[in-house]
């Protein structure tokens, strides 16, 4: 006898909408992991790197990448020393101010950017391009609206 599925697995519309989109970003990180692993970087390094590659050639101070970064990043120290390990980003104490830490992306670092940019669109395209523009206008849409209570006037992201 087939089992049924209980008419009411979520407390509220509130409960479905977060646990929905959890899931779904748990599902968009898995097929997102495996690229940036096969070219030896994390996610939170990718968007390190891309930060960088925006302002290039000028620099950015550590603690401005951290308040950038996509996701919080605890310890952007030890994320930004694995990306000078494997030579993608240079690190320099401010002129003006020594507690200020400037942050550059390498040619190595923007020669895997280019490498990765054709892979990382045939992700995105595999991850959302099941919708049309319409749908993705309104799911941009609705997420900007969704996360703007939780962003400071301050984020690119509100």
């Amino acid at each position: 006898m087939a089992r049924q599925k209980s008419s009411r697995i979520f407390d509220s519309a509130h409960q479905e909408a977060y646990l929905r989109i959890w899931r779904l970003h748990d599902r968009l990180s898995m097929l997102e992991e495996e690229l940036f692993s096969s070219h030896g970087i994390t996610s939170q390094q990718y968007n390190t790197l891309r930060l960088l590659q925006a302002r290039h050639p000028e620099t950015m101070p550590t603690l401005q990448i951290a308040r950038r970064l996509i996701s919080h990043a605890p310890d952007i120290t030890r994320l930004l020393d694995r990306l000078e390990k494997n030579a993608l980003i240079h690190r320099a104490r401010s002129t003006t101010s020594r507690r200020v830490v400037e942050v550059g992306i390498t040619p190595a670092g923007l020669a895997l950017l280019k490498a990765m940019a054709t892979p990382i669109g045939l992700l995105h395209e595999r991850q959302v391009g099941h919708l049309s523009a319409a749908q993705l206008a309104e799911l941009n849409s609705l997420l900007k609206l969704a996360g703007m209570p939780h962003e400071p006037d301050s984020s690119p992201w509100s």
